[in-house]
């Protein structure tokens, strides 16, 4: 496993050289993350800022913040990172590092519900109705509706009522 210090370093080297170029990097997102990525980076931030730790802290910033920049290859780059002196947020970062070794997963509930929007949101704008029924039809494993009602809804791009994955993957 590599710690936060050592991704840091790999990455910050090559690639990071913003404002906290010395701070560790909790985790990263570029424009073409995928809900996993995204969910597991919302998450990490959510529980870093949680912390007493931070929330109290005396210094001149925030120890946890997100850096943006523009990426000629992906379009954006998100990086949240954390300053080393406060080590409750390093703690609880490395810890959550090496959790994601052995499930890749930060939160299940974030992950369903953030696939599942996607989910809807690709059903409703990327979908015509034909489409929508050639779909259900070919993938008639996925779905299981409660009545017509429930079918003409899905149909109608009200909601998605498949596989999230399946679609979105």
């Amino acid at each position: 496993m590599t710690t936060l210090l050592e991704n840091s370093r790999a990455v910050g080297s090559s690639a990071y050289w913003g404002d906290y170029g010395h701070w560790l990097i909790a985790s990263a997102i570029t424009r073409d993350s995928n809900c996993l990525e995204r969910s597991n980076f919302r998450c990490i931030e959510k529980a870093l800022k949680a912390l007493p730790a931070v929330k109290e802290w005396q210094g001149e910033f925030t120890p946890v913040t997100i850096e943006r920049f523009s990426h000629w290859a992906v379009g954006w780059c998100d990086y949240l990172v954390i300053d080393p002196e406060c080590k409750p947020a390093v703690e609880l970062a490395e810890s959550i590092r090496a959790g994601l070794e052995n499930y890749p997963v930060v939160d299940d509930d974030d992950f369903s519900e953030l696939e599942a929007d996607e989910a809807n949101e690709t059903w409703r704008n990327c979908y015509r109705p034909k489409e929508r029924v050639e779909y259900i039809r070919k993938h008639r494993s996925q779905f299981e509706f409660a009545d017509f009602k429930d079918l003409i809804g899905c149909v109608r791009g009200n909601y998605f009522a498949g596989y999230a994955s399946e679609l979105i993957g």
